[in-house]
């Protein structure tokens, strides 16, 4: 017998992944910043400046996806590039002024969503579910951030 989607937890993880993600796309996409882009500016909030490789290693993304995204951070003047004044080649990245002020009212966003969805979860139903998923990635050693 072939089993049913429904049957299967993936199913059901990705259906609500799909529409949460979605959800808060769009919420951001208001404030003109993309989920991975807002995945970056949230992680240099607590850090003061940090180089594009290690930032990569810490996000479990490429050099070259970290590039791309700091450009597009730059031209909107939410990040800044500053070269090393011992090696020109070196480059750290660090929030502007707007992207520092930016991140409080994105992470509000994500907030809001995160209420949406899961608000009408007991604080022990989010917590043994939250439990759960951590040790799913911890198992798995999963690593990549979540940008899609």
């Amino acid at each position: 017998m072939t089993s049913d989607l429904e049957t299967h937890l993936g199913y059901w993880l990705r259906f609500v992944s799909n529409h949460v993600s979605h959800a808060f796309s769009l919420k951001l996409q208001a404030r003109d910043v993309t989920v991975a882009e807002w995945v970056v500016l949230r992680e240099l909030f607590d850090l003061d400046d940090i180089q594009p490789s290690a930032l990569a290693d810490r996000l479990g993304m490429t050099r070259g996806a970290i590039s791309k995204l700091s450009d597009r951070l730059a031209a909107k003047e939410l990040i800044e590039r500053t070269a090393s004044t011992e090696d020109r080649r070196q480059q750290t990245l660090s929030l502007t002024t707007a992207g520092r002020a930016l991140v409080p009212k994105l992470s509000a966003l994500a907030d809001r969503n995160d209420a949406e969805f899961f608000g009408h979860l007991k604080p022990s139903e989010r917590a043994a579910l939250e439990k759960s998923l951590r040790d799913i990635v911890r198992r798995h050693g999963l690593k990549t951030t979540p940008t899609e």
